[in-house]
């Protein structure tokens, strides 16, 4: 298994999308404002649209992507079982990591993972991610790493380890 330093794993598991599926078109891009912290206040669209509307924004080489509500959940579905097994990793590296823990008090390092929090974020507009995907993706990740980290350490230390 590859060694990644944490935030360079973090970095790779949110651009996923982008690296696979190709990015959209920076130079179309309506949408622009909604890539960052706080999301624009921008008012309800009562518009009833002739479907699909607007432009395939997802560029590979000289194609693109969608031209089907069908294709798009190809895509997302392909996607989601790459960050499964992402994630999967992380957990073995996060059950790594409680190894080098003396007590129960330092399993969670609440500076640590605002810190990994924190530079998903600063990232994540280097990867035409949205920050606030980024924000609750990680926070998301977070929280429940922590808990698995926890069990695992309590785990070893109960059989008298």
């Amino acid at each position: 298994m590859k060694h990644f330093q944490l935030s360079s794993f973090l970095v790779l598991a949110l651009a996923l999308p982008q690296v696979l599926s190709g990015r959209p078109n920076p130079t179309k891009d309506f949408a622009e404002a909604c890539y960052g912290e706080p999301l624009p206040d921008i008012p309800l669209s009562m518009d009833n649209r002739t479907i699909p509307w607007g432009a395939p924004t997802i560029i590979n080489g000289t194609s693109t992507c969608c031209s089907s509500l069908d294709q798009v959940r190809a895509g997302i579905d392909a996607i989601d079982s790459q960050i499964l097994e992402l994630l999967s990793q992380r957990a073995a590296f996060v059950r790594e990591a409680t190894r080098f823990k003396a007590t129960h008090d330092t399993v969670d390092v609440p500076s640590r993972d605002q810190q990994v929090i924190d530079e998903a974020v600063a990232n994540a507009t280097g990867v035409h991610l949205p920050q606030t995907i980024a924000r609750a993706v990680f926070t998301a990740i977070i929280n429940a790493s922590v808990p698995f980290e926890l069990c695992v350490f309590d785990s070893f230390h109960e059989r008298g380890h």
